[in-house]
């Protein structure tokens, strides 16, 4: 079984009694894993301290619980560290890669006269620009709540998006996620799981109007954003699928409301770019 935060293979993984998900020892407590269910953690914890407080007659005992206070200090110094740094940069060069590909396979298989050399840097550079504001906008979010974040690369992901840079019918953009631990609560997780799929949404709404300014001029490079503008959308209905470590579960079992407010806007980005691509 692999945890659902690092993908570690884990012979004995921790089951969590509030979400349900599987995980390794290092993030198996609530709050490593920003668990959607935090608030019920606390709740019992709270509930537990005062059975004992009663129980043994003492009183003016404090409970309280921080998840590596010393991590979250040094975050708060560095933004980034040299690690994260390193995968990062692996994971921006495989993302242009897939951007090259989907171009080159475009134009090699179906003669699509639209994927000139020029089209395929702007829409490499342009799709790694999205990929790159998802990730960053959940850690800048996450760090402004005092919590350590910092991109990983997965295994399993990074051979996967590596792969599909070769394969003319396969394309994968997931070589890795944004790792948060840290103690927070359930309005933090929501802000922080939402920031993410909001800037996919921006980036659709915004390369689907510069396709249509482009449109009148005839410009060969109208194609190439409204292309961009599809895969974000792609991206943002994806992410927002409520299942699983998605960012759509943890908005969705945080507030609802919230989630349709974003899942429904994707998701007619993404009929529309359908019908124009």
């Amino acid at each position: 079984m692999k945890c659902q935060i690092c993908g570690i293979d884990t012979v004995m993984p921790y089951s969590c009694p509030y979400c349900g998900g599987q995980f390794c020892s290092q993030h198996r407590l609530p709050e490593n894993h920003t668990c959607p269910q935090i608030s019920r953690a606390r709740t019992q914890r709270q509930n537990t301290v005062k059975e004992t407080m009663n129980q043994t007659g003492s009183n003016g005992y404090n409970y309280s619980f921080n998840f590596n206070p010393q991590q979250t200090k040094t975050h708060r110094r560095s933004i980034s560290s040299f690690k994260e740094l390193k995968h990062m940069s692996i994971a921006i060069l495989l993302v242009i890669g897939i951007g090259f590909s989907i171009g080159y396979y475009n134009s090699r298989l179906y003669g699509d006269p639209n994927w000139t050399l020029g089209a395929m840097s702007i829409f490499a550079v342009c799709l790694m620009t999205s990929f790159l504001t998802h990730e960053l906008a959940h850690k800048f979010t996450a760090q402004k709540k005092g919590l350590w974040a910092e991109f990983r690369l997965n295994m399993w992901g990074t051979l996967m998006t590596f792969a599909s840079v070769f394969l003319p019918m396969f394309k994968m953009i997931a070589p890795g996620a944004m790792m948060i631990s840290g103690t927070t609560d359930r309005k933090s997780i929501l802000k922080i799981s939402v920031a993410g799929p909001i800037t996919n949404i921006i980036f659709a709404t915004g390369f689907f109007a510069t396709s249509l300014i482009l449109l009148p001029f005839s410009s060969p490079y109208s194609y190439t954003f409204a292309f961009v503008g599809y895969i974000n959308s792609i991206m943002a209905v994806l992410n927002l699928i409520p299942v699983s470590i998605l960012d759509g579960y943890k908005i969705f079992s945080v507030d609802k409301k919230v989630w349709a407010t974003a899942f429904i806007p994707s998701v007619i980005l993404a009929i529309y770019g359908m019908l124009i691509i």
